[in-house]
């Protein structure tokens, strides 16, 4: 089964008409997972990204997940499938996809967490930890649950809601290791630029982390 263990920054991104040019750019930028996330169009707007982004994923050696269609995914050569508590069921996912795809799966609340943990997933997601406009409506969890369940986590966590370059460092600090990001990229005049910010906040937090004295 493929991990994301080592894999840092997640963009969900929807359709887009300049997706050939703006994909390589945050892809230079230091994004290390792609998800197709895109909840309006049909079927074939869905194919017609897909087929502009899964060669270029495969060009950086980076992993590209379907939102919510694990039979898309198959169909479009997709890394794997990524879904929700409303979606179709982590089981049903696993039997379309095989057992050496990813598969991931949104969580909000502890016991969403909790029974994710007993399903066939690659990784989870936790949040969003503040409100944020891709998920109209739900209220933010707080980093506290975030860390919380990576804490009793073996797989990834990537935590979801107003990831950007500035928040990065305090939540890296905090001791979170896994990001979704969408609108600091998505809506970025220079989406390589918004990137590699991103990516050197992130790695910067990471050797700045505060040691706990010794006890």
């Amino acid at each position: 089964m493929l991990s994301l263990a080592n894999r840092s920054l997640y963009l969900c991104v929807g359709y887009r008409d300049d997706m050939a040019e703006f994909l390589p750019a945050v892809l230079r930028g230091g994004i290390d997972v792609i998800q197709l996330r895109e909840k309006d169009r049909d079927h074939e707007a869905r194919r017609a990204m897909a087929a502009i982004m899964v060669p270029i994923c495969r060009d950086f050696g980076v992993p590209f997940i379907m939102n919510d269609f694990p039979d898309l995914a198959v169909e479009v050569g997709a890394d794997g499938v990524h879904v929700g508590q409303d979606d179709i069921s982590v089981s049903d996912c696993r039997a379309i996809v095989g057992d050496d795809a990813i598969v991931g799966l949104s969580t909000h609340e502890a016991r969403e967490f909790d029974a994710g943990l007993g399903e066939a997933v690659t990784y989870l997601s936790a949040g969003p930890i503040v409100a944020t406009p891709t998920k109209l409506g739900r209220p933010g969890t707080g980093v506290a649950y975030a860390l919380a369940c990576q804490a009793k986590s073996p797989l990834p966590v990537f935590v979801t809601g107003g990831v950007n370059d500035e928040t990065i460092t305090d939540l890296v600090h905090q001791g979170l290791r896994h990001f979704v990001v969408v609108r600091h990229l998505t809506e970025a005049s220079d989406p390589e630029r918004a990137a590699r910010a991103l990516r050197t906040a992130f790695d910067e937090a990471l050797v700045s982390v505060p040691v706990e004295p010794a006890q």
